[in-house]
Protein backbone atom coordinates (compact mmCIF):
# COMPACT_ATOMS: atom_id res chain seq x y z
CA UNK A 1 0.00 0.00 0.00
CA UNK A 2 1.13 3.34 -0.90
CA UNK A 3 2.18 6.21 2.25
CA UNK A 4 -0.51 8.74 0.91
CA UNK A 5 -3.27 5.79 0.61
CA UNK A 6 -1.94 5.05 3.91
CA UNK A 7 -2.03 8.07 6.15
CA UNK A 8 -4.98 9.32 3.84
CA UNK A 9 -7.03 6.57 5.53
CA UNK A 10 -5.46 7.32 9.04
CA UNK A 11 -6.00 10.85 8.67
CA UNK A 12 -10.06 10.36 7.27
CA UNK A 13 -10.93 7.77 10.47
CA UNK A 14 -9.60 10.77 12.92
CA UNK A 15 -11.25 13.50 11.28
CA UNK A 16 -14.35 11.20 11.22
CA UNK A 17 -14.25 10.39 14.79
CA UNK A 18 -13.34 14.22 16.07
CA UNK A 19 -16.60 15.81 13.53
CA UNK A 20 -19.14 13.00 15.06
CA UNK A 21 -18.14 14.02 19.04
CA UNK A 22 -18.13 17.29 18.10
CA UNK A 23 -21.89 16.98 16.78
CA UNK A 24 -22.96 15.16 19.54
CA UNK A 25 -22.12 17.71 21.55
CA UNK A 26 -23.14 20.94 20.27
CA UNK A 27 -25.93 19.64 17.33
CA UNK A 28 -24.24 22.05 15.05
CA UNK A 29 -23.59 21.27 11.05
CA UNK A 30 -21.09 24.14 10.92
CA UNK A 31 -18.51 22.97 13.63
CA UNK A 32 -18.82 19.67 12.65
CA UNK A 33 -17.53 20.71 9.40
CA UNK A 34 -14.90 22.67 10.37
CA UNK A 35 -13.78 20.30 13.25
CA UNK A 36 -13.81 17.50 10.16
CA UNK A 37 -11.45 20.08 7.66
CA UNK A 38 -8.86 20.89 10.58
CA UNK A 39 -8.35 17.43 12.17
CA UNK A 40 -8.13 15.75 8.33
CA UNK A 41 -5.60 18.48 7.75
CA UNK A 42 -3.76 17.98 11.14
CA UNK A 43 -3.90 14.49 11.39
CA UNK A 44 -2.69 14.01 7.39
CA UNK A 45 0.01 16.32 7.94
CA UNK A 46 1.17 14.92 11.31
CA UNK A 47 0.37 11.36 9.98
CA UNK A 48 2.49 11.90 7.08
CA UNK A 49 5.17 13.00 9.07
CA UNK A 50 5.68 10.54 11.66
CA UNK A 51 5.17 7.20 9.32
CA UNK A 52 7.62 8.49 6.85
CA UNK A 53 10.11 9.30 9.59
CA UNK A 54 9.97 6.79 12.31
CA UNK A 55 8.43 3.91 10.30
CA UNK A 56 8.43 4.65 6.25
CA UNK A 57 12.38 5.52 5.98
CA UNK A 58 13.09 2.61 7.96
CA UNK A 59 11.23 0.44 6.14
CA UNK A 60 12.86 1.75 2.96
CA UNK A 61 16.63 1.25 4.55
CA UNK A 62 15.81 -2.46 5.31
CA UNK A 63 14.42 -3.15 2.23
CA UNK A 64 17.31 -1.46 0.32
CA UNK A 65 20.11 -3.19 2.37
CA UNK A 66 18.49 -6.96 1.94
CA UNK A 67 17.71 -6.00 -1.82
CA UNK A 68 21.26 -5.17 -2.41
CA UNK A 69 22.49 -7.63 -0.53
CA UNK A 70 20.52 -10.32 -3.22
CA UNK A 71 21.99 -8.43 -6.15
CA UNK A 72 25.48 -8.21 -7.99
CA UNK A 73 27.45 -5.14 -7.69
CA UNK A 74 27.35 -4.01 -11.43
CA UNK A 75 23.23 -4.35 -11.27
CA UNK A 76 22.96 -2.71 -7.73
CA UNK A 77 25.15 0.26 -9.09
CA UNK A 78 22.52 0.14 -12.03
CA UNK A 79 19.39 0.53 -9.78
CA UNK A 80 20.85 2.41 -7.08
CA UNK A 81 18.66 5.42 -7.93
CA UNK A 82 15.61 4.04 -8.45
CA UNK A 83 13.01 3.76 -5.73
CA UNK A 84 10.29 1.27 -5.53
CA UNK A 85 6.30 2.72 -5.42
CA UNK A 86 5.49 -0.25 -2.63
CA UNK A 87 8.66 -0.97 -0.39
CA UNK A 88 6.08 -2.32 2.78
CA UNK A 89 5.18 -5.38 -0.07
CA UNK A 90 8.63 -5.36 -1.58
CA UNK A 91 9.84 -6.04 1.69
CA UNK A 92 7.03 -8.48 2.57
CA UNK A 93 8.30 -9.95 -0.41
CA UNK A 94 11.79 -9.77 -0.15
CA UNK A 95 11.43 -11.00 3.52
CA UNK A 96 9.76 -14.43 2.70
CA UNK A 97 12.32 -15.55 -0.44
CA UNK A 98 15.22 -14.70 2.33
CA UNK A 99 13.93 -16.69 5.08
CA UNK A 100 13.24 -19.21 2.06
CA UNK A 101 16.77 -19.05 0.74
CA UNK A 102 17.94 -19.41 4.03
CA UNK A 103 16.01 -22.16 5.30
CA UNK A 104 17.39 -23.96 1.73
CA UNK A 105 21.24 -23.00 2.50
CA UNK A 106 20.86 -24.22 6.23
CA UNK A 107 19.93 -27.68 5.22
CA UNK A 108 22.27 -27.96 2.63
CA UNK A 109 24.96 -26.79 5.57
CA UNK A 110 23.40 -29.45 7.84
CA UNK A 111 23.72 -32.41 4.60
CA UNK A 112 27.38 -31.01 4.36
CA UNK A 113 27.87 -31.21 7.57
CA UNK A 114 26.97 -34.75 8.00
CA UNK A 115 28.98 -35.57 5.05
CA UNK A 116 32.02 -34.02 6.44
CA UNK A 117 31.46 -36.21 9.62
CA UNK A 118 30.93 -39.16 7.76
CA UNK A 119 33.89 -38.94 5.38
CA UNK A 120 35.83 -37.78 7.70
CA UNK A 121 35.52 -40.81 10.22
CA UNK A 122 35.62 -43.28 6.68
CA UNK A 123 39.07 -42.44 5.41
CA UNK A 124 40.31 -42.34 9.18
CA UNK A 125 38.94 -46.25 9.58
CA UNK A 126 40.33 -46.94 5.91
CA UNK A 127 43.92 -45.63 6.81
CA UNK A 128 43.85 -47.01 10.31
CA UNK A 129 42.59 -50.57 9.45
CA UNK A 130 46.17 -50.87 7.32
CA UNK A 131 48.03 -48.95 9.41
CA UNK A 132 47.54 -51.19 12.50
CA UNK A 133 48.09 -54.30 10.37
CA UNK A 134 51.69 -52.89 9.31
CA UNK A 135 52.47 -51.80 12.62
CA UNK A 136 51.69 -55.46 13.90
CA UNK A 137 53.84 -57.33 11.29
CA UNK A 138 56.65 -55.19 11.90
CA UNK A 139 56.50 -55.69 15.92
CA UNK A 140 55.83 -59.46 15.24
CA UNK A 141 59.13 -59.58 13.01
CA UNK A 142 60.74 -57.65 15.93
CA UNK A 143 60.12 -59.57 18.86
CA UNK A 144 61.00 -62.73 16.63
CA UNK A 145 64.12 -61.22 15.80
CA UNK A 146 64.48 -62.29 13.07
CA UNK A 147 64.73 -65.87 14.17
CA UNK A 148 62.32 -67.63 11.91
CA UNK A 149 63.27 -66.01 8.74
CA UNK A 150 60.10 -67.84 6.54
CA UNK A 151 57.79 -66.17 8.58
CA UNK A 152 59.27 -62.87 8.67
CA UNK A 153 59.20 -63.23 5.16
CA UNK A 154 55.26 -63.79 4.76
CA UNK A 155 55.23 -60.88 7.36
CA UNK A 156 56.66 -58.35 5.14
CA UNK A 157 54.83 -59.69 1.86
CA UNK A 158 51.71 -58.83 4.20
CA UNK A 159 52.85 -55.26 5.54
CA UNK A 160 54.00 -54.50 1.62
CA UNK A 161 50.27 -55.07 0.62
CA UNK A 162 48.78 -53.06 3.03
CA UNK A 163 50.96 -50.25 2.51
CA UNK A 164 49.93 -50.97 -1.37
CA UNK A 165 46.57 -50.27 0.05
CA UNK A 166 47.42 -46.74 1.43
CA UNK A 167 49.14 -46.18 -1.80
CA UNK A 168 46.02 -46.91 -3.25
CA UNK A 169 43.96 -44.59 -1.26
CA UNK A 170 46.15 -41.71 -1.23
CA UNK A 171 46.11 -41.97 -5.08
CA UNK A 172 42.48 -42.30 -5.27
CA UNK A 173 42.08 -39.33 -3.26
CA UNK A 174 44.41 -36.88 -5.00
CA UNK A 175 42.94 -38.07 -8.00
CA UNK A 176 39.22 -36.97 -6.96
CA UNK A 177 40.79 -33.87 -5.37
CA UNK A 178 42.21 -32.46 -8.46
CA UNK A 179 38.92 -33.49 -10.63
CA UNK A 180 36.81 -31.53 -8.33
CA UNK A 181 39.31 -28.41 -8.87
CA UNK A 182 40.00 -28.82 -12.10
CA UNK A 183 43.45 -29.68 -12.09
CA UNK A 184 42.94 -32.41 -14.34
CA UNK A 185 42.04 -31.39 -17.60
CA UNK A 186 39.53 -33.28 -19.98
CA UNK A 187 41.37 -34.25 -23.23
CA UNK A 188 38.44 -34.36 -26.11
CA UNK A 189 39.33 -36.98 -28.83
CA UNK A 190 36.83 -38.10 -31.28
CA UNK A 191 37.29 -42.66 -30.83
CA UNK A 192 34.90 -45.25 -31.38
CA UNK A 193 33.56 -46.17 -28.17
CA UNK A 194 32.99 -50.24 -29.76
CA UNK A 195 36.76 -50.23 -30.17
CA UNK A 196 37.66 -48.73 -26.45
CA UNK A 197 34.93 -51.68 -24.84
CA UNK A 198 36.99 -54.14 -26.70
CA UNK A 199 40.42 -53.46 -25.65
CA UNK A 200 39.16 -52.74 -21.62
CA UNK A 201 37.83 -55.98 -22.42
CA UNK A 202 41.15 -57.89 -23.07
CA UNK A 203 42.87 -56.09 -20.36
CA UNK A 204 40.47 -57.31 -18.08
CA UNK A 205 40.01 -60.67 -19.44
CA UNK A 206 42.09 -62.81 -16.53
CA UNK A 207 40.44 -61.30 -13.67
CA UNK A 208 37.37 -62.40 -15.14
CA UNK A 209 38.72 -65.68 -15.31
CA UNK A 210 39.61 -65.26 -11.40
CA UNK A 211 36.48 -64.45 -10.50
CA UNK A 212 34.78 -66.79 -12.90
CA UNK A 213 32.65 -64.43 -14.55
CA UNK A 214 32.48 -64.32 -18.47
CA UNK A 215 32.36 -60.93 -20.27
CA UNK A 216 29.51 -60.70 -22.44
CA UNK A 217 29.79 -57.52 -25.44
CA UNK A 218 26.03 -56.93 -26.98
CA UNK A 219 27.29 -55.15 -29.85
CA UNK A 220 29.22 -55.98 -32.44
CA UNK A 221 32.34 -54.89 -32.34
CA UNK A 222 32.57 -53.75 -35.89
CA UNK A 223 29.49 -51.05 -35.76
CA UNK A 224 30.96 -47.25 -35.57
CA UNK A 225 29.71 -45.72 -32.66
CA UNK A 226 31.84 -42.08 -32.43
CA UNK A 227 31.85 -40.39 -29.40
CA UNK A 228 34.11 -37.31 -28.45
CA UNK A 229 35.77 -37.37 -24.94
CA UNK A 230 38.81 -38.25 -22.90
CA UNK A 231 39.81 -41.39 -23.97
CA UNK A 232 41.95 -42.47 -20.68
CA UNK A 233 39.28 -41.50 -18.55
CA UNK A 234 36.69 -43.51 -19.97
CA UNK A 235 39.26 -46.32 -20.30
CA UNK A 236 39.14 -45.75 -16.47
CA UNK A 237 35.44 -45.51 -15.67
CA UNK A 238 34.76 -49.12 -17.83
CA UNK A 239 37.80 -50.56 -15.90
CA UNK A 240 36.37 -49.22 -12.66
CA UNK A 241 32.46 -50.54 -13.10
CA UNK A 242 33.62 -53.45 -14.50
CA UNK A 243 36.21 -54.64 -11.52
CA UNK A 244 33.27 -53.20 -9.55
CA UNK A 245 30.80 -55.79 -10.71
CA UNK A 246 33.55 -58.83 -10.42
CA UNK A 247 33.70 -57.69 -6.70
CA UNK A 248 30.09 -57.94 -6.03
CA UNK A 249 28.63 -60.76 -8.98
CA UNK A 250 28.46 -64.30 -8.58
CA UNK A 251 30.52 -66.96 -9.27
CA UNK A 252 29.58 -68.42 -12.68
CA UNK A 253 28.03 -65.39 -13.73
CA UNK A 254 28.34 -62.66 -16.67
CA UNK A 255 28.86 -58.89 -16.61
CA UNK A 256 27.55 -57.40 -19.69
CA UNK A 257 28.51 -53.95 -21.83
CA UNK A 258 25.96 -52.44 -24.05
CA UNK A 259 25.46 -49.32 -25.54
CA UNK A 260 22.26 -47.37 -27.32
CA UNK A 261 22.19 -44.19 -29.75
CA UNK A 262 20.78 -41.80 -28.63
CA UNK A 263 19.87 -38.72 -30.32
CA UNK A 264 23.08 -36.31 -29.26
CA UNK A 265 24.45 -38.97 -26.90
CA UNK A 266 25.37 -42.85 -26.33
CA UNK A 267 24.32 -44.79 -23.73
CA UNK A 268 27.05 -46.90 -22.34
CA UNK A 269 25.66 -49.42 -19.71
CA UNK A 270 27.06 -52.45 -17.91
CA UNK A 271 25.18 -55.02 -16.29
CA UNK A 272 26.08 -57.78 -13.74
CA UNK A 273 23.99 -60.62 -12.51
CA UNK A 274 25.52 -60.65 -8.73
CA UNK A 275 23.64 -60.07 -5.43
CA UNK A 276 22.24 -56.74 -6.70
CA UNK A 277 21.89 -53.30 -4.16
CA UNK A 278 18.83 -52.23 -2.27
CA UNK A 279 17.19 -49.34 -3.17
CA UNK A 280 17.84 -47.33 0.17
CA UNK A 281 21.54 -47.64 -0.53
CA UNK A 282 21.08 -46.32 -4.52
CA UNK A 283 21.15 -42.52 -3.68
CA UNK A 284 24.22 -42.88 -1.99
CA UNK A 285 26.03 -45.13 -3.75
CA UNK A 286 28.67 -42.99 -5.60
CA UNK A 287 29.88 -41.52 -2.61
CA UNK A 288 33.35 -41.53 -1.38
CA UNK A 289 33.86 -44.61 0.97
CA UNK A 290 30.35 -45.28 1.27
CA UNK A 291 29.60 -49.28 1.02
CA UNK A 292 26.40 -51.26 1.56
CA UNK A 293 28.16 -54.13 2.83
CA UNK A 294 30.75 -53.04 5.31
CA UNK A 295 31.83 -56.55 5.70
CA UNK A 296 32.36 -58.02 2.41
CA UNK A 297 33.76 -54.92 1.03
CA UNK A 298 36.70 -54.74 3.11
CA UNK A 299 37.14 -58.67 2.99
CA UNK A 300 37.46 -57.82 -1.17
CA UNK A 301 39.48 -55.04 -1.03
CA UNK A 302 39.33 -51.87 -2.85
CA UNK A 303 39.97 -48.43 -1.95
CA UNK A 304 35.98 -47.68 -1.59
CA UNK A 305 36.58 -44.57 -4.38
CA UNK A 306 35.92 -46.42 -7.08
CA UNK A 307 32.33 -45.03 -7.92
CA UNK A 308 33.07 -41.98 -6.63
CA UNK A 309 36.34 -41.42 -9.29
CA UNK A 310 33.71 -42.69 -11.75
CA UNK A 311 31.04 -40.04 -11.26
CA UNK A 312 33.81 -37.18 -11.15
CA UNK A 313 34.76 -38.23 -14.32
CA UNK A 314 31.90 -38.69 -16.19
CA UNK A 315 30.70 -35.17 -14.53
CA UNK A 316 33.67 -33.57 -15.78
CA UNK A 317 32.29 -34.50 -19.25
CA UNK A 318 29.45 -33.09 -18.18
CA UNK A 319 27.65 -36.04 -18.65
CA UNK A 320 25.34 -38.10 -16.29
CA UNK A 321 25.53 -41.37 -14.76
CA UNK A 322 22.68 -43.14 -13.07
CA UNK A 323 22.42 -46.72 -11.42
CA UNK A 324 19.67 -49.31 -11.01
CA UNK A 325 19.00 -52.62 -9.41
CA UNK A 326 17.54 -55.38 -7.99
CA UNK A 327 18.46 -57.12 -4.97
CA UNK A 328 19.53 -60.83 -6.30
CA UNK A 329 18.95 -60.13 -9.39
CA UNK A 330 21.89 -57.01 -10.29
CA UNK A 331 22.72 -53.88 -11.25
CA UNK A 332 23.41 -51.86 -14.32
CA UNK A 333 25.48 -49.21 -14.02
CA UNK A 334 24.86 -46.11 -17.24
CA UNK A 335 26.49 -43.37 -18.57
CA UNK A 336 26.61 -40.87 -21.69
CA UNK A 337 28.47 -39.84 -23.60
CA UNK A 338 28.86 -36.98 -26.36
CA UNK A 339 27.85 -38.05 -29.98
CA UNK A 340 30.29 -37.55 -32.65
CA UNK A 341 27.34 -37.28 -36.15
CA UNK A 342 29.03 -37.71 -38.96
CA UNK A 343 29.35 -35.76 -42.23
CA UNK A 344 29.35 -36.61 -45.57
CA UNK A 345 33.27 -37.13 -44.82
CA UNK A 346 34.47 -39.78 -42.50
CA UNK A 347 36.09 -37.94 -39.13
CA UNK A 348 39.84 -39.17 -38.07
CA UNK A 349 39.29 -41.95 -35.71
CA UNK A 350 42.21 -42.04 -32.47
CA UNK A 351 42.17 -45.94 -31.25
CA UNK A 352 45.56 -45.79 -29.46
Amino acid sequence: MKLSVLVFINALAVAITLSIVNYYFKHSWYDMAVTFSISFITSFIVFYYLIEKYVYSKIKLIYKQIHSLKLGRDLRDALSESVSIDPIGDVEQEVKNWASEKKIEIEQLRSQEKFRREFLSNISHEFKTPLFAIQGYIEAILDDDLEDKDMAMQFLQKAARNVDRMSYLIKDLDEISKLESGEIPINYTKFRVNDLIKEVFETMEFKAKQHNIKLVFKQKYDEPYLVNADRQKITQVLVNLIDNSFKYGNQGGSTSVSFFDLHDQILVEVTDDGMGISEKNLPRLFERFYRTDSSRSREIGGSGLGLAIVKHIVEAHQQTINVRSTEGLGSTFGFTLEKVKQGPFPLPILNS
